[in-house]
């Protein structure tokens, strides 16, 4: 499982006007059944407490000014460079800011099997860069886009996939296969786009099984076994990969789901791992050996906040801010994890620039689940809307995963 497959709607948007913590175990248990519904017992018990003390509203799009907690440090945001769509959803235009462009996004269905259990089957549309639309392409279970968005690391329909195949994104084909000894189920590339780091599985790792079937309220539901082998990083140049055996996390009393792909850190010297119980992230060499958190990576959480650092390292995307009837999202100054500014939106996913980011937010007049994507500034209280709004139900061909690449 990854953090790419991670719904962008958690009920932390429920929370109180208090931060919540930067990765306790609750919290992440609850995101991750709203989330991948790859449940444990503990997970199901964890749920349910936190949905009853939560239950109390709904957050609704944040329309107010400062008097509503958004701190307004002069300006607007820019639409420099902005081409949105604000009709379609899920996309079928090109949508970007800046370089900042939504190279694709992936749909998602669950696909029953003879014997009851169930399959996640992700279906990828890819911009298409001489047309400027997007273009269902329905071999692939997973993607990834390099920076410059001339490529994208791909893996086949079977997972886990025996090989990592390099599609060229101007023309939609398969340029070179790299094969690897071990399954791989899930890839993320390096910031300079020279590595990939190749997560491995001896069962698809989407797969969720009835015979290990917990209850989840009145029901009883498949669930994911823990099932990664390891992982590789690979030179995209040579395709040379070096394999480390690193089982499914399974700290503080047992691990959940299949585990987690890895992925690289802001300046791609390290492996990033998120885990389910505090510190909420594991860093590691290439080698698979834990090492100290970077002194200014300290406040990056991907689980929740997916922008990471600011491209100057100067900010840090913080979690969800807002309270029981509004949406907020914070920046962070990266060496303390002190608030600089309060945004708009429920969750930051990419920088544009140094002052500008890509967020989720509710639609006017949707649900906490009906949202779209928009665009946030430090200092505005203003947001401008980049796509329709999702609909809320999973695994609906109406409900999309945005994948980001600098063009």
């Amino acid at each position: 499982m990854n953090v790419e497959e991670l719904v962008r709607d958690s009920l932390r948007e429920q929370a109180s006007d208090v931060p919540p913590p930067r990765s306790g175990f609750a919290d992440r248990i609850l995101a991750e059944r709203r989330r991948r519904r790859a449940r444990t017992l503990a997970a199901v018990a964890a749920t349910t407490a936190l949905v009853v003390a939560a239950a109390v509203g709904v957050p609704t799009l944040l329309d107010g000014g400062p008097g509503q907690g958004v701190h307004v440090a002069g300006g607007e945001v820019s639409d420099h460079g902005v081409r949105s769509h604000v009709d379609q959803s899920p996309p079928r235009d090109k949508i970007a800011v800046g370089d900042q462009v939504l190279a694709a996004y992936s749909t998602s269905r669950k696909v029953r099997q003879p014997n009851r259990d169930e399959i996640v089957e992700r279906t990828y549309s890819v911009l298409n860069q001489e047309t400027g639309r997007y273009e269902a392409d329905e071999r692939w279970s997973f993607l990834a886009v390099a920076p410059g968005m001339r490529t994208a690391a791909v893996l086949e329909r079977e997972l886990p996939a025996p090989r990592i195949g390099l599609l060229d994104l101007r023309t939609g084909e398969v340029t070179r296969w790299i094969p690897l000894a071990q399954g791989v189920g899930g890839l993320f590339f390096s910031p300079d786009g020279s590595k990939l780091v190749a997560t491995t599985y001896d069962k698809n790792p989407y797969r969720a099984y009835w015979s290990h079937k917990v209850q989840v309220n009145d029901d009883l539901e498949p669930q994911r076994v823990p099932c990664r082998t390891g992982f590789a990083v690979v030179d995209v140049a040579t395709g040379d990969a070096d394999w480390h055996a690193l089982p499914a996390y399974a700290g503080g009393g047992g691990g959940y789901g299949s585990g987690e792909n890895l992925r690289f850190n802001t300046d791609g010297t390290l492996l990033y791992e998120p885990i389910n119980m505090d510190p909420g992230v594991i860093y590691r060499d290439f080698d698979g050996k834990k090492v100290a958190v970077p002194a200014k990576e300290a406040h990056v959480d991907l689980m929740f906040a997916p922008a990471g650092l600011s491209p100057d390292g100067k900010l840090v995307a913080g979690p969800f801010a807002g309270g029981v009837k509004t949406t907020a999202t914070q920046v962070l100054d990266p060496r303390t994890g002190e608030r600089v500014a309060k945004l708009r939106g429920q969750e930051l996913l990419v920088w544009v620039d140094n002052e500008r980011l890509i967020a989720w937010d509710i639609a006017p007049g949707g649900g906490e689940y009906e949202n779209r994507l928009v665009l946030v500034g430090i200092g505005s209280e203003k947001t401008v809307s980049l796509s329709g709004a999702r609909t809320p139900k999973d695994h609906s061909s109406k409900r999309w995963e945005p994948v980001f690449a600098r063009g």
